[in-house]
């Protein structure tokens, strides 16, 4: 009888962890995929098309950048993008709704960040940043929103977005998660706040 308790009990302990077991297989499936796959919990408007990832940029970083464009300005910005890939701009934009716009292919790179020029080590340490994490090598993903006050975090709609795309493009580029940047932990920005900063944090911690 108590070998049974025993066995109910570990199987009980077990089960909230196999649900979430095959929820990441399939994502990371997802995350390696083709086309425009549906994944579940985004909302993602293809504004180009994944192709075989083999295919795409070697990206080794992901770079979380906040522009100062108010509610609704991600997609205007997205669709710029998908005209001009490499204008001043990211691959991937996120409206406050939470709304995540794929503007551009994963084989051209845009124009953004200014070359990794921070190594005053105020947010990290820059040794390993400095000059290296770059466009050429970092995706980039823009939150929309902060306007008129640019210190307004992020939306809750945009946290929980990201807490998912993080992870999609941690798999499908094979990103570890101390590999995630905030704008002003790589480069000198506006003063006023830190870019970035909330999301890349939360990015490193779920990913512990």
């Amino acid at each position: 009888m108590m070998m049974f308790r025993l066995l109910a009990a570990v199987l009980a302990a077990l089960l909230p962890i196999v649900p979430a077991a095959a929820a990441d297989a399939e994502l990371a499936r997802l995350a390696r995929a083709s086309g425009t796959p549906e994944i579940p919990g985004l909302n993602i408007v293809w504004l180009a098309p994944w192709g075989d990832v083999r295919n795409a940029r070697p990206w080794r970083n992901i770079i979380v950048h906040q522009t100062e464009g108010p509610a609704g300005s991600a997609r205007g910005g997205a669709q710029a993008q998908a005209k001009n890939p490499t204008r001043r701009g990211v691959t991937v934009w996120v409206e406050t709704d939470g709304t995540v716009y794929w503007a551009v292919a994963e084989n051209l790179v845009p124009t953004h960040g200014d070359g990794a020029n921070r190594n005053d080590n105020k947010y990290i340490d820059n040794r390993s940043t400095y000059r290296q994490v770059v466009r050429d090598n970092s995706i980039g993903v823009e939150f929309a929103g902060n306007y008129p006050d640019v210190t307004a975090g992020p939306t809750e709609a945009q946290v929980v977005a990201w807490k998912i795309l993080v992870k999609v493009l941690r798999a499908r580029y094979d990103i570890p998660p101390d590999r995630v940047y905030a704008h002003n932990w790589i480069d000198y920005k506006d003063a006023r706040y830190c870019e970035g900063c909330i999301l890349a944090t939360l990015a490193r911690e779920w990913g512990e």
